[in-house]
């Protein structure tokens, strides 16, 4: 029976330990693979050798299990580290590879976003250039929601529940004064509104907010944005505004309070879209005005996870062992969409080729003409991901979840 390598890449989710889990128990529960070591940091454990055996720590502990399902951010630690092209540089594949002898593996599951998959489709087109019978599948992760084919990734539904209440609440903190307010959340994501379009869930009998929604797939006009915020003050004291970080004008550049950095994969690390619009509003109307950035709040809230999240992570942690049985690789797990009411999903796979290096967008129809706020097709896609509440067990008052001291450099 060979081994498997297992590792979590990207930004963290509160349900990337879920999909951990469920290889972990894939793994356990099968008939072709025997140890499952975790790589700490990502693809970056396998270069350096810095592996557990979850084997022998986690799998067979139901405690530990369970635990590990409701812990957020990344057990294994992450990593933001571009593979070269294996045309170009070669040196860093033959060291991966030479692990994977070393170590007896028979597949190697990537859990992340866009950028893992891109590492998924190097490795499996080199081990397809080399001969390696080696499975590599990718494992969807990301609070972006922007990963191709899939109907959603898991992360996205817990950081849109996340989004949802935060709003609501903030909403009620702002109607207690009599005093005309413009509140503005500025929320994840950089190229895709999926997060943001999750404020609107927000909404209910009593309360309109946020009245006002800015995504990345639409045009951002500040002129506009003015009008908007004037024109609701009038009947309104209170107006609530949720941005995505990534808003840009028509020639493409970001609604930023400061100059933009980019990353290792060469994009954009924005700065305040949320304080440039609330400048806006305090020079040309003169109201009360604050900006509020969730930032990595909306991503590691596991006090406030979606069950439905969750349990879709666990399952596609399993269905990659089970696709690396079949002998499947150079593929990743996707969900496609049965039905609405009642909400079905069916699990299949797509070749990573099709996936890796792309964003899926808000569809335009999805967004109403002016481009400050969804259509309803968007709730439709949007209630069913963030049904359901998970148990969290509580120790002193707060959360208990695994020891990460394994990642914690002194």
């Amino acid at each position: 029976m060979k081994n498997c390598f297992v590792a979590q890449s990207g930004g963290p989710t509160v349900a990337i330990n879920a999909s951990l889990a469920g290889v972990i128990a894939g793994v356990a529960g099968s008939g072709m693979y025997d140890t499952l070591y975790g790589s700490i940091n990502g693809i970056k454990g396998l270069i350096d050798d810095k592996l557990m055996n979850l084997s022998t720590t986690i799998a067979g502990n139901p405690d530990l299990m369970k635990r590990l399902i409701h812990t957020p951010a990344m057990y294994l630690g992450s990593c933001r580290f571009k593979l070269p092209s294996w045309k170009e540089d070669v040196s860093v594949y033959e060291t991966i590879f030479k692990r994977f002898k070393e170590y007896d593996i028979g597949a190697f599951f990537y859990i992340g976003g866009n950028d893992s998959m891109d590492t998924v489709l190097k490795l499996s087109d080199y081990a397809k250039s080399i001969g390696s019978d080696i499975r590599i599948i990718g494992v969807p992760k990301t609070i972006d929601n922007d990963l191709m084919v899939t109907d959603h990734t898991p992360g996205y539904g817990s950081a849109a529940k996340y989004v949802a209440t935060s709003v609501l609440e903030v909403a009620h903190d702002t109607y207690i004064y009599a005093v005309k307010t413009v509140t503005i959340i500025e929320i994840m994501g950089r190229d895709a509104g999926w997060l943001t379009a999750a404020a609107a869930l927000a909404r209910n009998s009593y309360s309109n907010a946020p009245q006002l929604i800015y995504l990345p797939e639409t045009d951002f006009n500040k002129d506009n944005f003015v009008d908007d915020v004037r024109n609701l003050l009038k009947n309104n004291d209170s107006v609530i505004v949720a941005v995505s970080e990534g808003i840009h004008d028509a020639e493409g550049n970001y609604i930023s309070a400061g100059k933009s950095t980019a990353d290792t994969f060469g994009h954009s690390q924005l700065s305040g879209a949320g304080k440039a619009l609330e400048y806006i509003i305090k020079d040309t109307l003169g109201v009360k005005v604050r900006s509020i950035e969730i930032n990595t709040l909306q991503r590691c809230g596991a006090h406030i996870s979606s069950k439905t999240d969750l349990d879709e992570a666990y399952a596609s942690g399993k269905s990659a062992v089970n696709y690396a049985e079949e002998g499947l690789s150079g593929i990743m797990v996707i969900m496609n969409r049965v039905s609405d009411s009642p909400y079905t999903i069916e699990y299949s796979s797509a070749r990573i080729a099709d996936i890796a290096n792309e964003a899926k967008s808000v569809p335009r129809e999805w967004i109403n003409e002016r481009g400050n706020d969804i259509m309803p097709a968007m709730l439709d896609y949007l209630r069913p991901l963030i049904q359901g509440e998970t148990p969290v067990e509580y120790k002193n008052g707060l959360p208990v979840y695994m020891d990460v001291s394994h990642l914690i450099h002194k």
